[in-house]
């Protein structure tokens, strides 16, 4: 079995989802007793926030290198970015190591396109949505048509997600927000909803929503024990 190495904190809400996901997973293909083996560099999300914020991609970008760096020296195999936004600063972690990296939003399209899926709504951050690096593998590798919500409601999103989801709060009303955001995307014939922020699976279960979802965390990660177990 391969190591994975994971870069976390981002937030942490989150990472504790990965870990759970790829452990469970190991032991549903193995049996037995078997687990993951995994290192996870963790990082402290308040100043990853700060960069986000002042659009400081560059520094953002310097510390996954070295998160990054530091899996490999720990004997990981591959590198999992346990977050959607912060894929944005990809390059900077493949260009630093010499070990496998996994990107979200090829594992995504990979599994949309094995649904059968042509047109899906992106929610997430307003980064996530807004910058082309997470559409663009979309629609460039996978042929699929991505919509976004309107102005307003990214606004919505991004603070749900930053004043409430990072920091593990997880509301009633959160969840009709976003209900109502994606009934207002179904009115464009979308056929699935993409939830491309780690932490909107635990907002949004699975049957809350009468399109298939396709909750990223869970997706990268079974991408991660595929590659460790093979």
């Amino acid at each position: 079995m391969k190591t994975i190495g994971m870069i976390g904190g981002m937030s942490w809400e989150s990472s504790k989802i990965y870990y759970q996901h790829v452990n469970e997973m190991v032991r549903e293909q193995l049996g037995g007793s078997h687990s993951a083996k995994s290192v996870m560099s963790s990082v402290d999300f308040e100043q990853i926030e700060k960069w986000s914020f002042s659009d400081d991609w560059g520094k953002i970008g310097q510390e996954m290198a070295s998160q990054a760096q530091r899996l490999e020296k720990a004997g990981s195999d591959l590198i999992l970015l346990c977050t959607n936004t912060i894929h944005l600063v990809s390059d900077h972690i493949t260009n630093a190591t010499r070990i496998p990296f996994l990107h979200i939003a090829e594992a995504t399209g990979a599994a949309i396109s094995a649904a059968g899926l042509k047109k899906v709504a992106l929610l997430g951050t307003q980064f996530t949505m807004e910058k082309d690096f997470y559409t663009k593998i979309l629609e460039d590798q996978f042929d699929l048509e991505v919509l976004v919500p309107e102005s307003n409601d990214r606004k919505t999103l991004q603070a749900i997600i930053y004043n409430e989801l990072v920091k593990g709060v997880f509301t009633e009303e959160a969840k009709k927000t976003c209900l109502g955001i994606i009934e207002k995307l179904k009115k464009h014939g979308i056929e699935g909803v993409i939830l491309g922020c780690t932490e909107l699976p635990i907002l949004i279960p699975d049957e809350e929503v009468d399109l298939p979802t396709f909750d990223t965390t869970k997706i990268h990660a079974q991408k991660a024990v595929e590659f460790a177990l093979s």
